[in-house]
């Protein structure tokens, strides 16, 4: 006896395989970049963090007034027309009157003129120590990561040596001997002692991207070790050193008002906050404000760049997402 035949054009089948087939069909159809769906942006690491921190509020915060610092380091003059360099005796340790909303400090010079042009020494030393701590940490660490065996062994035994030296300690030694008035002596102490913690990162950060598959294929095709490096392992291992860098900038800058604070850092007649906090600090009880302006200032800027650097460390760590 013939079986029946099943019209053209019937769905054969209504079990689980059939079933299967239409669900197939239909994620076909409704995944992005399919046969007639949408294509998917697809955004980098640093597309993606950008992304995150303009939503970040931390981040806008802190922005804003890294930003206004700049602003007052580059033109003081903008929002204080005096000179931090001009001083009446007859005024000293005077609290705050018009035009001087600050007050006087105890050699009769405006504080709230010398604390906006403290502003400009200490950006100074914080944005170029961090500069140079994160480029000579970043060059030795990531040679070290990629090519290993001595040279990596040396420069491990050689940030060990700088690990053991109090910074602190460091800076009263090596700056003591110093006479000259310019931030550059402060700076060079500072990349001197800093660069082996950038240094660490970077090494740990560069051994990990060069285990990836897309190097181990770079690798294969013939790539040099420089196009290596360059094109496939830095961009991919950056991203630990800028967080700390940018943490770090703020350590900088306290670590500078410290040493100015002791006597070894900035001298005058360069106008720094430490320099105004070690003058301010015999007088804090008579005239506290003396002291109030440029430890605020000082605070205020820390914990800004602090901030920024909690904010792209958040950004930059797919953990945290």
């Amino acid at each position: 006896m013939p079986e029946p035949q099943e019209p053209d054009g019937a769905i054969a089948g209504t079990g689980a395989g059939g079933a299967m087939d239409l669900a197939a069909s239909e994620a076909t159809t409704l995944t992005p970049g399919g046969p007639g769906g949408p294509t998917a942006p697809v955004r980098s690491l640093w597309s993606d963090a950008w992304h995150d921190l303009r939503r970040n509020p931390v981040f806008i915060v802190s922005g804003l007034i890294i930003l206004f610092l700049v602003f007052i380091s580059l033109w003081p003059s903008a929002i204080a027309s005096g000179d931090p360099l001009d001083c009446d005796l007859a005024n000293a340790q005077k609290s705050s009157s018009p035009g001087h909303p600050f007050g006087f400090d105890g050699q009769g010079c405006d504080v709230y003129t010398r604390t906006v042009y403290g502003a400009r020494a200490s950006v100074t030393v914080g944005v170029c120590a961090t500069l140079g701590v994160a480029l000579l940490g970043s060059v030795l660490g990531g040679l070290a990561g990629f090519f290993g065996g001595a040279w990596d062994a040396v420069l491990s035994r050689i940030t060990d040596i700088f690990f053991a030296i109090p910074v602190v300690l460091g800076g009263l030694v090596l700056l003591s001997v110093v006479t000259s008035s310019t931030v550059w002596p402060v700076i060079g102490f500072m990349v001197l002692l800093g660069w082996p913690q950038i240094s660490r990162i970077a090494r740990g950060s560069v051994i990990t991207a060069k285990q990836n598959d897309y190097v181990q294929a770079a690798r294969a095709l013939g790539a040099s070790n420089s196009r290596m490096l360059l094109r496939h392992i830095a961009p991919n291992a950056v991203a630990p050193v800028i967080v700390v860098a940018t943490i770090a900038l703020g350590t900088y800058i306290a670590l500078e008002a410290t040493l100015s604070y002791l006597g070894v850092g900035l001298k005058p007649p360069t106008v720094s906050w430490g320099i105004d906090i070690s003058a301010a600090s015999a007088y804090v009880r008579n005239a506290p404000h003396m002291l109030l302006w440029p430890a605020g200032a000082l605070a205020v800027t820390v914990l800004a760049f602090i901030m920024l650097g909690d904010a792209v460390r958040d950004a930059l760590d797919p953990k945290l997402r």
